[in-house]
């Protein structure tokens, strides 16, 4: 959903926003004569960012808006239960970082999720237990970002949120259909029961007014004492018993019994943290994104750079060498994602080799335009100094991205997530809380060596999040995007990219453009698209 006041003059493609303008952009030096933009996933939250911005808000104000909105309307999605990501740029073209990603609990370690036979734990078990909650930092990185760029009083931008919560809010097809999907995660707890489903067991449909009381008394809290209140406290407290104990442990001591687990202290001492952030080129524009413990920028410029050499725009979008070709770097890309990127903090990630020219260029040369690759490993870039085995780990899921620009040419780019619908299933204060820890490898070590994303305490899971801002030529802002979906967000990024700047499509074409993903053996490609009928 896109929300537009005034003439629209300057040119922001939000991709998964499905709206787009076509006049050229402009520097943004040049005032904008629009109040502003905002995407999200649903219109409320969207119309809750649009408020913010017509009282004078800034970008911040807005993002921060609809990330609360989008706790209440989105809950299998997002939420102040889970952790994002963002980019922000002002007018000068200057960029901040943020990783607001969750944190495994101190007492973490590697074998947290084994089970007693020291073999990995079904992922099922593994979400449901407890183990998977990570310290949540999507209020940490809002109170950050109020106090850098925030125009507006605190609690103001809660008010829409709130109000949501407590006036009740339409259920969506989109959040109908994952209560179905997620039935057992949506009702693990009373209160989610409660919420969601009837007396019967079955889950309210399409249309149904639900109000979330305990949401509203938690975010009207948040926004008369403060950010600390969430982390400190009584509230920082009951978070962490909410996360339950740690893995069960024989001794020494008086014998079996459940190990530490999240304590008061890991949600208090909870920071958001400033990453630089990743740059590099594509065809002329400069784009930039989030490096460790995100995998987004290094992910989306290896597919990109590696392509480079090919004349995608000459092929077209009907081409399905074009296709075949995006596929195979995919491969090439996720394979040195799986080997080098973790959280930087506790593991050396060469970030500047695996974007530099060369090393993308010498990968690119695996390529073949009329032949597929029978294996891909993972390269060796430059500053590799440890080399680290891969690991299991389950997929990703969820997440929501929005996007906002507002009138004095200050843009934010936030990924937000609570990992898979409904999280953990553990529901606190009205919210779900994360299952973000389950984007760890389960397996610490392969092979003697040690895994890059294996758990340790207080460190931060890999993430696909790709909140993305790209520069043109010129200098001018030209998008601002990312995008949902889980370990597919790096490639949904890439292949916006290459719609907009190859193949010159509006936003809303490259969101059409079919879905492909291949990043290993098994290639998959969206169900009716015009890609199944190709012979790639």
């Amino acid at each position: 959903m896109l929300c537009l006041r005034g003439p629209f003059l300057f040119v922001a493609s939000l991709v998964l926003a499905g709206c787009a303008a076509t006049p050229p952009p402009v520097p943004l030096a040049a005032p904008l004569p629009v109040t502003g933009i905002v995407s999200a996933a649903d219109p409320r939250a969207a119309a809750a960012g649009m408020a913010m911005l017509e009282q004078g808000g800034s970008a911040t104000d807005a993002a921060i808006a609809v990330m609360l909105a989008l706790s209440v309307v989105e809950p299998q999605s997002s939420g102040i239960g889970g952790g994002g990501l963002l980019l922000h740029t002002d007018a000068a073209g200057r960029i901040e970082s943020l990783d607001g990603r969750e944190t495994a609990p101190a007492a973490a370690t590697p074998g947290w999720f084994l089970g007693a036979d020291g073999a990995p734990m079904p992922y099922p078990a593994a979400v449901l237990s407890g183990r998977s909650i990570g310290v949540p930092g999507n209020i940490a990185l809002a109170a950050e970002m109020h106090a850098r760029h925030g125009q507006l009083q605190w609690g103001a931008l809660f008010a829409p949120a709130i109000a949501l919560a407590r006036d009740g809010w339409v259920l969506s097809e989109r959040s109908a259909e994952f209560l179905t999907r997620a039935r057992e995660r949506a009702g693990l707890t009373p209160e989610g029961r409660a919420l969601f489903f009837d007396a019967s067991g079955a889950a309210r449909p399409v249309g149904s007014v639900l109000a979330n009381p305990a949401l509203a008394a938690t975010l009207a809290r948040i926004a008369e004492e403060g950010p600390d209140s969430f982390y400190r406290g009584e509230h920082g407290a009951a978070l962490a018993q909410t996360a339950g104990p740690g893995p069960m442990v024989t001794g020494p001591g008086p014998g079996p019994g459940p190990g530490p687990g999240m304590t008061a202290a890991d949600v208090a001492s909870y920071r958001a943290v400033a990453r630089d952030p990743v740059c590099g080129g594509y065809r002329g524009f400069r784009i930039c994104g989030m490096g460790p413990p995100s995998s987004g920028a290094t992910t989306v410029l290896a597919i990109l750079g590696q392509l480079e050499r090919f004349d995608i725009a000459a092929l077209g979008p009907e081409s399905p060498v074009a296709w075949h070709l995006f596929a195979e770097s995919q491969r090439l890309a996720f394979a040195d994602r799986e080997q080098w990127l973790a959280d930087a903090d506790f593991v050396p990630v060469p970030v500047a080799g695996l974007i530099a020219p060369a090393y993308l260029a010498q990968r690119s040369a695996l390529i073949a335009p009329d032949f597929r690759m029978s294996s891909v490993a993972a390269g060796v870039p430059e500053g590799a100094a440890l080399i680290t085995a891969t690991g299991a780990g389950p997929d990703e899921h969820g997440t929501s991205h929005f996007s906002v620009v507002d009138r004095a040419g200050n843009a934010i780019a936030w990924t937000s997530t609570i990992e898979g619908p409904f999280g953990s299933g553990h529901m606190f204060g009205g919210f779900y809380l994360n299952n973000e820890l389950t984007d760890f490898s389960f397996l610490p070590e392969s092979a003697g060596r040690p895994v890059a994303n294996r758990v340790e305490g207080g460190k931060r899971p890999r993430s696909s999040m790709a909140p993305t801002l790209v520069f043109a030529p010129d200098g001018s802002l030209r998008l601002v995007i990312g995008a949902a979906g889980g370990g597919t967000i790096p490639v949904q990024v890439a292949k916006a990219l290459i719609g907009v700047i190859d193949w010159n499509l509006t936003a809303a074409e490259a969101i059409a453009l079919p879905g492909l993903f291949a990043a290993g053996p098994a290639l998959a490609v969206e169900p009716g698209s015009a890609l199944l009928a190709m012979r790639m």
